[in-house]
């Protein structure tokens, strides 16, 4: 049974950052908080999102392992901040993409939360370290992190342990996810797998049904 850590809980509200001439709405830039928050099924109070497929149920809370810090660290020649690097609300260790499973159910605090899928990085990213290609980058390595959602509401706070409470019999990790999401798209098999994984999000479920629906049928 696997385990991790809390060792940040960060939260943030929506700001701007400057690439070249343009600005760029984002809610990338989160803080550590060390007393307790109180997560709801929609993600803590106070931590705001641009758009609506940037939260909501399936992703009521953001993850990503400080593991990976180093690799940025070393990739992009530039200190990363401590925590909430990659904007997210939980830097945790001890939980790699290639071990947590969609669907894995951990007790935090109070709380409990469920995988639902990888994170998908978007362009903001980029811009926010200067790497254009950064997003293909994560997604190129796996180091996505991943989302949950809330299956019991608590209490939060950072130190905590996240111990696993229930596993799906899929057997589908958030590497394995990340792969026909984002790399194997012409894997239609493995599509197939995934989208069948109840505990999936959303967003990930319809991307994969549009990418089913449209095989071409062979003639009669």
């Amino acid at each position: 049974m696997i385990s991790g850590r809390l060792t940040s809980l960060n939260i943030g509200a929506v700001g701007v950052i400057r690439q070249g001439d343009k600005e760029i709405v984002t809610a990338y830039h989160k803080f550590p908080v060390a007393h307790p928050l109180y997560l709801t099924d929609l993600g803590f109070p106070g931590d705001e999102h641009v758009y609506e497929g940037h939260g909501g149920p399936d992703k009521s809370v953001c993850v990503y392992p400080y593991e990976h810090y180093e690799h940025w660290t070393s990739l992009l020649g530039v200190t990363m901040p401590p925590a909430a690097a990659f904007g997210e609300n939980f830097t945790v260790t001890g939980l790699l993409e290639r071990e947590v499973h969609i669907g894995d159910v951990f007790a935090v605090g109070e709380a409990l939360v469920q995988v639902t899928q990888p994170r998908s990085p978007c362009y903001k990213i980029a811009a926010r370290y200067g790497m254009p290609k950064m997003a293909l980058e994560l997604k190129r390595k796996g180091f996505t992190g991943f989302m949950m959602r809330t299956v019991r509401e608590g209490r939060v706070q950072q130190g905590q342990a996240l111990e696993l409470v229930s596993r799906e019999e899929h057997g589908v990790t958030v590497a394995e996810a990340n792969r026909i999401l984002h790399i194997d798209v012409a894997d239609l098999e493995s599509a197939a797998r995934l989208h069948a994984v109840a505990s999936l999000g959303r967003h990930s479920r319809e991307a994969l049904a549009e990418r089913l629906a449209n095989v071409p049928t062979a003639p009669a």
